[in-house]
C-alpha cells in the first residue's frame, strides 16, 4: 500500500479564510448553500447597480434571480452527486463492503476528492483481503503441526506408541515447527509496524556468511538432507553496510530455502562481492529452478514451492524481501531461476 502524499502547505488564502465565519455551516446540503449563495449574491449585485444607476424594474431583478435559482440547483445536482455516492460508499464500507467506487469525471476539488476516495476503498479492500488471507493461512499453517503433535501424544497416553526417542523426536519437530512459525509471523509483523529499527554498521561478509552458514547446516543435517555450502567472496575481504542480526537472518533464510529446494545430497553455492556503490550476494541451489511466472509470487506470504520439502512455513523469503527492503536494496529471483540475488546499497 503506498504512502499517502503529504499535505501542501497551506496558502495565505487558505489561512485567512479558515480564520473567516462560515455563516452556511448550519445548513444540511449543499444545493440549499449554494443557493442561498446565488440569492445574496445576485442581492449584493442589484444593490450595487440600483445605488449607481437607480431603480431597477422588478419584474426583470426577480426573474434574474429566479433563473438563477433554477439552474444552481440542476448544476448542484451534478456537483454534490459524486458526495452523495461517497456517503453511501462509505455507509457499505462500515459493512465490509468494499467494492463500490465513485464516478471522478470533474477536475476541481470534488473530483480530486472522489478520486482519493477510490483509491482509499481499494487499499482497504486489498487490506481487508490480505488481513484475510493471512488467519486462513496462519490457520492452516498451525493446523499440520498441532494436528500432528495431537496424534503423536494421543498415541502415547491410549499406549499404542511406547515414549521410545523416535516418537519423542516427531512430538519434539512439531513443536520446533510451531515456535518457528510463531517467532517468523511475530518478526514480519514486528517489521511491518515499524518496530524494528536498523543499527546499520560496515561488517565483513565472510564471517557473517559463516555463521549463517553453520547454523544452516545444523537445520540441513536435522532434515537428513546432506546439502554441501560453499562460498566464493570477491574480494575476500568483502564488506556490507547492514544490521548484523537482520542480515544474519536473511542470509539462514535464504540458505534453508536452498537447502529444502535442492536434491538432497546437492550443493549450495554462495558467491559474494562488490561493485561500485553496491555489495551483492548470490544463493544458488541444483534444483530446477522457478518458472518466470511464480518469480515474483515466491517472496508473498506463506508460498512455498512444490519441491520443498521438510516443511518450511512459507515466511522466510517474505521476512528476507521486507529486511532487504528496510536496507534501501533489492531481492529477486535471476536465471536460471533457482538462483536468488541479494543487492545491498554501500551508502
Amino acid at each position: 500500500m503506498s504512502a499517502p502524499p503529504a499535505d501542501p502547505t497551506p496558502s495565505l488564502l487558505d489561512r485567512l479564510a479558515d480564520r473567516l465565519p462560515r455563516p452556511l455551516d448550519p445548513l444540511r446540503s449543499i444545493k440549499l448553500k449554494l443557493a442561498v449563495l446565488m440569492v445574496c449574491s445576485g442581492a449584493v449585485a442589484f444593490a450595487y447597480f440600483w445605488s449607481r444607476i437607480g431603480w431597477l424594474p422588478t419584474f426583470t431583478t426577480l426573474t434574474a434571480m429566479l433563473i438563477a435559482l433554477v439552474t444552481s440547483q440542476f448544476l448542484a445536482h451534478g456537483i454534490t452527486r459524486p458526495l452523495r455516492e461517497m456517503t453511501a460508499a462509505a455507509r457499505r464500507m462500515a459493512h465490509g463492503d468494499y467494492s463500490f467506487r465513485v464516478r471522478a469525471s470533474s477536475r476541481d476539488e470534488v473530483g480530486q476528492l472522489a478520486s482519493a476516495f477510490n483509491q482509499m476503498a481499494a487499499d482497504l479492500a486489498a487490506a481487508d483481503r490480505q488481513r484475510r488471507d493471512l488467519i486462513a493461512n496462519v490457520s492452516h499453517e498451525l493446523r499440520t503441526p498441532v494436528t500432528a503433535l495431537h496424534a503423536v501424544l494421543e498415541n502415547l497416553v491410549d499406549g499404542v506408541s511406547a515414549p521410545d526417542p523416535a516418537t519423542l523426536r516427531t512430538a519434539l519437530a512439531q513443536t520446533e515447527r510451531l515456535g518457528l512459525l510463531v517467532s517468523e509471523l511475530l518478526d514480519l509483523s514486528s517489521i511491518e509496524a515499524g518496530a524494528r529499527t536498523l543499527d546499520r554498521e560496515e561488517l565483513p561478509l565472510a564471517p557473517l556468511l559463516a555463521e549463517a552458514i553453520a547454523e544452516a547446516e545444523v537445520m540441513t543435517a536435522a532434515l537428513g538432507r546432506g546439502v554441501r555450502f560453499t562460498t566464493v567472496l570477491e574480494p575476500p575481504e568483502a564488506m556490507v553496510l547492514a544490521d548484523r542480526a537482520r542480515l544474519h537472518q536473511v542470509l539462514f533464510n535464504l540458505l534453508d530455502n536452498a537447502a529444502r529446494h535442492g536434491p538432497a545430497g546437492g550443493e549450495v553455492r554462495i558467491t559474494g562481492g562488490t561493485r561500485p556503490g553496491a555489495t551483492v550476494l548470490e544463493i544458488q541451489d541444483e534444483g530446477p529452478g522457478i518458472p518466470h511466472a511464480e518469480r515474483a509470487a515466491v517472496f508473498d506470504r506463506f508460498t512455498r514451492g512444490g519441491r520443498s520439502e521438510g516443511g518450511g512455513t512459507g515466511l522466510g523469503l517474505s521476512i528476507a524481501r521486507w529486511v532487504i527492503d528496510l536496507h534501501g536494496g533489492t531481492i529477486a529471483v535471476a536465471d536460471p531461476g533457482s538462483r536468488i540475488r541479494v543487492v545491498l546499497p554501500t551508502t
